[in-house]
């Protein structure tokens, strides 16, 4: 196990303090050069082994007498955070580019607007919003309250640990990190030890940008990750697999921690009705085998009628055609499987499967190239519909009727995303009104998360909480009902004091109860 962080007291960096220069998305070099105390910094990625020697308690109680400090709590201090956080991925985009490629082969256009592009909207979206979002929220009065000042106040929560994810290893624990910055949290972040490069780059970018005594990176595997979740955390952000999502909510309920897991599942595509068939192709090409099919929110399986796959197969053939050439494994645009492990069970459920392969279905194992697949005439017991794919493997399932692919949807667990394509906007209503899912797009796939407006998380068995924008803000903050009081109204307030009666019950009832719609009503003085 290896922990990145400082071993300087709480109040070294003075730097920190300072107010950012604005709320603008850019430093200069020469703020960046003095801000950073680059030869001590240095000297820190230097020896960093040394670190290896401090226990996780350690670094859990530095952190947590940070906060105590009181040092994250001012506007200032987050914003100057933030601007750091963005000159580490503006700095640094030819090492991250380069380290994701490593781990998964990634296309640089596909890196760059997943990962790198995706952070820094965030990442610009939050620092342009921050003063608004800890503003408080005033709340509706009745007569009784008339006098005091009552509002929603938003508190950081303390110390929160952020567990991330392989199939998109620096978006999936910076984004969340944003939130957790802005919302004036210290965080332990935890990338995954699968993608290897990107794991590194991230334990030594994050104590050279941001404060060490406010945020650490701890690295290693299953067993270091057990032994940090045995600590207290005041809340922990999980980005992963179901499994082990229940293994990090049994560790969080003997603390009472709560948690936000990004889960998954299988995120149908539902085309039907009238459609450009070639344009719906692309989309959902695009959407499925997009990181090569490693991606939470991908389309998983296609729901359609038989007339309907006759002409998409085609569709998706000539579209795979156009975007990764004759050969994908020759294609510059085409990533890789993560790991021999996750190729050798892609393979598995592919031999387990009873459909028809009617386009792809090969793969090279010493490159963990797999080959974009779709398979046909499958049934609904099939292994490819047990559980969630996350590759490059399409089966379509025919449906008679719009009922009954809705019908299939429901009688399953709510996935994280669901897909319709189709011309007719009834359609697209019903479906949206009788499904349930994390999010929901119509004739497109994936892009609905790139939206900080919207809330993008999970329901039932993929995920709870949600996050991106104001949302990972709210994930990450306490919101704090508060009523200042003054001796104002003295005689309302003795209507609730005994000896009791009915004429006082009443007064108090007329003072106290709502009258009309909208208007906030109080029951307990």
């Amino acid at each position: 196990m290896t922990v990145s962080s400082s071993g300087a007291k709480p109040n070294r960096p003075d730097f920190l303090l300072k107010p950012a220069p604005g709320t603008s998305c850019r430093w200069t070099g020469a703020t960046r050069r003095i801000s950073r105390g680059k030869g001590l910094l240095e000297g820190f990625i230097k020896i960093s082994g040394l670190f290896d020697m401090e226990s996780q308690k350690q670094v859990i109680e530095r952190l947590r007498a940070a906060f105590r400090s009181g040092v994250t709590t001012p506007l200032h201090f987050r914003l100057t955070q933030l601007e750091a956080l963005l000159s580490l991925l503006e700095d640094n985009e030819p090492q991250i580019l380069q380290a994701m490629h490593k781990d998964l082969a990634k296309p640089k256009f596909e890196a760059v607007l997943s990962e790198v592009d995706l952070v820094v909207n965030d990442l610009c979206y939050a620092i342009s919003n921050l003063h608004n979002w800890m503003q408080p929220s005033y709340v509706g009065k009745n007569l009784a309250t008339k006098l005091d000042n009552c509002f929603v106040r938003r508190e950081p929560l303390g110390l929160v640990l952020i567990i991330g994810a392989w199939n998109y290893p620096l978006q999936l624990i910076l984004s969340p990190l944003i939130g957790a910055i802005a919302a004036g949290n210290c965080a332990i972040l935890k990338p995954s030890e699968i993608s290897k490069a990107t794991e590194q780059l991230l334990s030594e970018l994050i104590p050279k940008y941001l404060s060490q005594e406010c945020y650490a990176v701890v690295c290693g595997g299953a067993e270091e990750t057990k032994l940090l979740l045995e600590n207290r955390f005041d809340h922990i952000f999980y980005t992963g697999s179901q499994a082990v999502a229940r293994s990090i909510l049994q560790a969080a309920a003997v603390h009472l921690t709560p948690v936000t897991l990004e889960l998954g599942g299988k995120c149908p595509c539902l085309i039907y009705g009238r459609l450009d068939i070639k344009a719906g192709a692309k989309r959902l090409v695009w959407a499925k085998f997009f990181n090569v099919g490693q991606s939470c929110v991908a389309p998983d399986y296609v729901l359609c009628t038989t007339e309907m796959r006759d002409a998409l197969v085609p569709a998706i053939r000539e579209a795979l055609e156009e975007f990764y050439g004759p050969q994908a494994q020759q294609s510059p645009d085409y990533g890789r499987i993560i790991t021999d492990r996750h190729y050798d069970r892609l393979m598995e459920l592919l031999g387990k499967s009873e459909g028809k392969v009617v386009i792809g279905g090969d793969g090279a194992k010493e490159e963990r190239y797999m080959a974009p697949t779709v398979i046909v005439d499958l049934k609904e017991s099939d292994a490819l519909m047990q559980e969630e794919i996350f590759g490059p493997i399409l089966p379509i399932i025919t449906i008679e009727s719009l009922d009954q692919g809705i019908s299939f949807i429901n009688q399953r667990e709510k996935p994280l995303a669901l897909y319709v394509f189709s011309d007719e906007s009834q359609i697209v209503t019903t479906v949206l009104e009788r499904t349930s899912s994390g999010g929901f797009c119509s004739n497109d796939g994936i892009v609905h998360m790139t939206l900080p407006g919207l809330p993008f998380g999970g329901v039932g068995a993929s995920g709870m909480g949600s996050y991106h924008g104001r949302w990972t803000f709210e994930t990450f903050s306490h919101r704090r009902g508060c009523m200042l009081r003054g001796w104002g109204l003295e005689r309302i307030s003795m209507l609730r004091y005994p000896p009791y009666s009915e004429r006082r019950l009443g007064w108090l009832r007329w003072a106290t109860t709502a009258k009309k719609k909208g208007w906030g009503g109080c029951s307990v003085m």
